[in-house]
């Protein structure tokens, strides 16, 4: 038998729900192919992380599964299945490249099988029923056609066996149970009180278990009364040891700077945050001592190391060793063994409200108006006024009243769908719609300071650098999801971004935002596009993508570093038009560095569309550095675009010039000369070189 990998990736499994009783939920694992078996692991191509297999000679069907645009709730949004037994495996892969292939690979090892299928089912079993046919017996027959390779001829019977042939093997023995069996055990980290009757209240701290995980945005839990109901999947995390979010000493999203401001201002002798380190994937401790030589306070960044070994072993210092982080602190809390002090009081940032909800309730989007009550404007725009509510006197919102015959009611109806799907902490949340009565309404997260444009305005001259390098960076957040969900906003600028009262930026005005499964869309003729913030792509071609985003992006962070000054001021719409097919950019802010003009450069570079129909997107690996600039440029490309890019790069007649920039020029004439150019990775290993250039911190 030949047990050499054949293909050998990690891919996203869905639980196959074998018993009623099972949850449904998404696990990233290491799948390996060989010629007798899929086996798939947590981790490591290892027998002690196998987590489950299946034999190929059981396999009856491989498949691509057909999704028409669903939200998969996953970030692998290539989708195929594997039927045997009488069981269907749905796997996720992160391209469609990814996917043929093993599909491909699957089917060529499946072909001599005898128990192919007739016929299948090309869509998911969810909810107790088929997509396709709407089925509710999950055994029940398939309900296409099922060829296993296109145009293939008939099977033949199979050959008489050779009795002079060896024996095959004995099978192989089952393998363990299935990990998503188990029961996940979820911990409260806020409190939440239901507003339905179907929900069910969380208390922070406590236990609960997951039930099921139809919904991205409410998952059914079960209390250790034995009370059932549904919870914000946002509000709870999973109990296990390497689970950090579930420990008040942790604080995810804080930088360095950030961390040393929140300890000097607690003041306290040994007190200490865990964050995540400047080096994906690994941790470092901050910590506070009032003695920190010749008198004077000081803060020493310590990172959590990890061995070589297997299974991995944790330590500050080298002579004690742990098992998991959560020990190593609770270590450290008694003992300073090479530390300036031991871990004596953990501190956490004063406010951390809890984080929004996709709508109020399960599947709650109609609200009834009379909940609603109306306070003050708070401004009005293309659509209609907005204004300070609340909802059942309790939570504040800001409700949109859309003016009658300002837009088609279906074309409301569309925004709010697309505005329902999204939820994420750098995003404006929706809350509800009331569409039964005139004028209709949109139910939003309320933004205590308004609009970014006026926020930059109105505070012009009080701003430092890194305050404004973190608003681009909120919005760029909010962006990367956009994109990654196949969303696209066509209308990015400070105006349509809000703040709230802690300072975090999000993004909002969903009322261009088009839903798109090809990351493109052409524009309907006629229709209104904000010229200055806008590639040549699209004033030329009307056409948006996520590359027009990150064009508009670039233009919202020279608003952001002008502190809200218009781009091209002096200019007319058409006169932009001309400058910008001609070349010319905006100019470098007084208070943007090089190096973050450098990231408005580079979101600026023209994008043709004659790339190579079958470009593949492949890894990519950063060299991650401790400042704001690489990682925004890591939430903001994502692989694909940024490999979309280089192409751009290297047949786009925009590149860069080295010519300085003279404060107060209106623009920046860009070198049309592509004499030289280096080939792609040569050419963006120079681009990091110039963005990322710059000492390192030490211990970040």
């Amino acid at each position: 038998m030949n047990v050499n990998p054949i293909l050998e990736e990690i891919l996203i499994k869905r639980s196959q729900q074998k018993k009623r009783t099972s949850p449904l939920n998404y696990k990233e694992r290491l799948f390996v192919l060989t010629e007798s078996m899929l086996t798939y692991y947590e981790g490591r191509a290892e027998k002690k992380y196998r987590k489950g297999s299946v034999d190929i000679a059981k396999i009856k069907c491989v498949e691509i599964v057909k999704n028409d645009g669903a939200i998969i709730p996953c970030q692998n949004k290539y989708p195929f299945q594997i039927v045997y037994d009488a069981n269907t495996l749905y796997i996720f892969a992160p391209s469609a490249h990814s996917r043929d292939q093993w599909v491909r690979n699957l089917k060529e090892e499946i072909k001599k099988n005898s128990n192919i299928m007739v016929k299948y089912h090309p869509k998911f079993w969810t909810e107790g029923i088929y997509q396709c046919c709407r089925q509710t017996e999950k055994l029940a027959p398939g309900c296409e056609k099922y060829n296993l390779f296109e145009n293939s001829i008939r099977k033949s019977p199979s050959p008489i066996p050779d009795k002079n042939k060896r024996r095959p093997p004995p099978p192989v023995p089952p393998a363990e149970e299935d990990e998503d069996e188990d029961e996940e055990i979820v911990v409260a980290m806020y409190d939440f009180q239901p507003t339905e009757s179907h929900d069910l209240r969380l208390e922070r701290g406590e236990e609960y278990t997951i039930i099921e995980k139809n919904d991205i945005h409410w998952w059914k839990a079960r209390d250790k009364y034995g009370s059932t109901g549904y919870i914000p999947s946002n509000y709870v995390t999973g109990k296990k040891s390497n689970n950090l979010d579930q420990y008040e000493w942790y604080c995810r999203n804080l930088n360095r700077s950030k961390a040393e401001q929140l300890l000097r201002d607690e003041d306290k002798e040994g007190g200490f945050v865990v964050r995540d380190s400047s080096q994906p994937g690994l941790y470092t401790v901050s910590l506070y001592t009032k003695y920190g030589g010749e008198g004077s306070s000081g803060i020493r960044h310590y990172h959590i190391k990890e061995t070589m070994t297997s299974p991995k072993q944790y330590y500050l210092a080298e002579k004690h060793l742990f098992n998991t982080i959560p020990e190593i602190i609770e270590y450290h809390k008694h003992n300073a063994a090479g530390l300036v002090t031991r871990l004596r009081y953990p501190v956490t940032p004063k406010k951390k409200p809890a984080p929004t909800t996709a709508g109020f309730s399960y599947e709650k989007w109609e609200i009834n108006p009379s909940e609603l009550t109306f306070m003050r404007e708070l401004g009005s725009g293309l659509f209609g006024v907005v204004r300070l509510g609340k909802w059942r006197a309790q939570y504040k919102v800001a409700i949109k009243a859309i003016r009658e015959g300002a837009m088609y009611e279906e074309d409301f109806i569309e925004e709010a769908k697309v505005m329902m799907k999204l939820t994420h902490p750098k995003l404006v949340q929706l809350y509800g719609v009331c569409t039964q009565q005139k004028p209709i309404y949109i139910v939003t997260e309320f933004m205590e300071h308004g609009c970014l444009l006026n926020y930059l305005r109105q505070k012009r001259g009080h701003f430092n650098k890194d305050t404004l390098l973190t608003m681009c960076q909120d919005v760029c957040e909010g962006m990367e999801y956009l994109e990654r969900n196949s969303f696209i906003h066509r209308d990015l600028a400070a105006r349509n971004c809000l703040v709230n009262e802690s300072g975090v930026v999000k993004v909002s005005d969903f009322g261009m935002t088009r839903y798109v499964l090809d990351d493109q869309y052409t524009s309907s003729s006629g229709a209104k596009f904000p010229v200055k913030w806008c590639p040549p792509e699209v004033f030329n071609y009307s056409r948006f993508s996520s590359k027009s985003d990150v064009w508009s992006f670039g233009v919202l962070m020279w608003e952001v570093f002008t502190e809200g000054k218009m781009p091209f001021e002096k200019n007319t719409n058409y006169e932009v038009v001309t400058m910008v097919s001609q070349g010319q950019r905006l100019y470098r802010p007084k208070l943007a560095t090089k190096n973050v003009y450098e990231v408005m450069v580079m979101c600026w570079h023209e994008v043709h569309f004659f790339f190579c129909p079958f470009f593949t997107p492949q890894k990519l690996s950063f060299v991650t550095t401790p400042n704001y600039q690489s990682k925004i440029l890591i939430a903001f490309y994502s692989k694909a675009t940024l490999l979309n890019h280089e192409v751009a790069l290297r047949i786009s007649p925009c590149i860069p010039s080295s010519r300085g920039t003279q404060r107060g020029e209106s623009s920046v004439l860009v070198n049309q000369n592509r004499q030289g150019i280096p080939c792609i990775q040569a050419l963006w290993k120079e681009t990091w070189r110039k963005v990322w250039g710059g000492k390192n911190e030490q211990g970040s």
